[in-house]
């Protein structure tokens, strides 16, 4: 069993109130099985429906869920602010509450982290082993976006949308109270500033089975510009104003 001390695992939640319970519940039973402490921190984004009344009945029979809310919808950047905020482990996930992608792999980038001494683990679909079930629509969108941001960020990385992310706890707490924008953009905001930092950012794969009805899901029309637009703002803060850089400092050794 490791022993994390522990790992907090970030759970964002927008209008999920028909799956929600049942997920905490799985992801709750996935992670004793292999993590003696951890804490399933779940942020309600200002859900319409019943998805805080389900967060709490999940809460009232799982010690280890915190549970956090607020009434306007934020994005889902917002919300993993306020999770991280919130959050206490050593080590800090991300992962969608959908369970497109089991918490499972959590076990696996846990002990890669370890093993190769990295600062950032990521999920990526763009990986030789990752399986996919996963919309040819969606596929073409993430390579699209891919190469975009090859060009403008010149990432080493194939995969920054993916909804798994393992992250030491000094690390994300240094570069969150950096991040601007709150949307779907945040990933790729996180993870180029991480970069510039010189943080070690470790791709792994995936097994994805999409559940939505969708082929974009929640995603509308007006997030992906919203998205292009912060994506773009991210290029001119960090290569042409260079406003992260007041923030760096050499890499600490671990």
């Amino acid at each position: 069993m490791m022993d994390h001390q522990k790992l907090s695992v970030i759970m964002p939640a927008y209008n999920e109130g028909e799956h929600i319970f049942n997920n905490l519940m799985t992801t709750c039973t996935c992670l004793n099985g292999f993590c003696t402490g951890y804490e399933l921190v779940v942020v309600n984004d200002g859900s319409s429906d019943r998805t805080y009344e389900e967060i709490m009945r999940a809460a009232s029979a799982d010690p280890h869920i915190k549970v956090v809310s607020y009434e306007k919808n934020r994005g889902k950047g917002h919300a993993v602010r306020e999770g991280i905020n919130a959050a206490s482990g050593k080590i800090i996930a991300f992962l969608d509450a959908d369970l497109d992608i089991s918490p499972a792999h959590l076990k696996g980038y846990l002990n890669e982290m370890e093993r190769q001494a990295a600062d950032i683990v990521i999920g990526s679909k763009m990986h030789r082993d990752s399986r996919l079930d996963y919309p040819l629509s969606r596929r073409l969108v993430s390579r699209c976006y891919y190469v975009i941001l090859k060009i403008l960020f010149r990432l080493n990385v194939k995969d920054t949308q993916t909804g798994i992310k393992v992250f030491r706890a000094e690390v994300i707490r240094r570069i969150i109270g950096l991040i601007r924008t709150g949307g779907y953009a945040y990933d790729i905001e996180i993870l180029a500033v991480a970069a510039r930092f010189g943080y070690r950012i470790l791709e792994q794969p995936v097994t994805l089975k999409f559940t939505r009805k969708e082929a974009f899901g929640r995603i509308r029309l007006k997030d992906i510009l919203r998205m292009a637009k912060d994506t773009f703002s991210i290029f001119y803060w960090l290569k042409i104003k260079k406003l992260y850089d007041a923030g760096m400092a050499p890499r600490e050794e671990y």
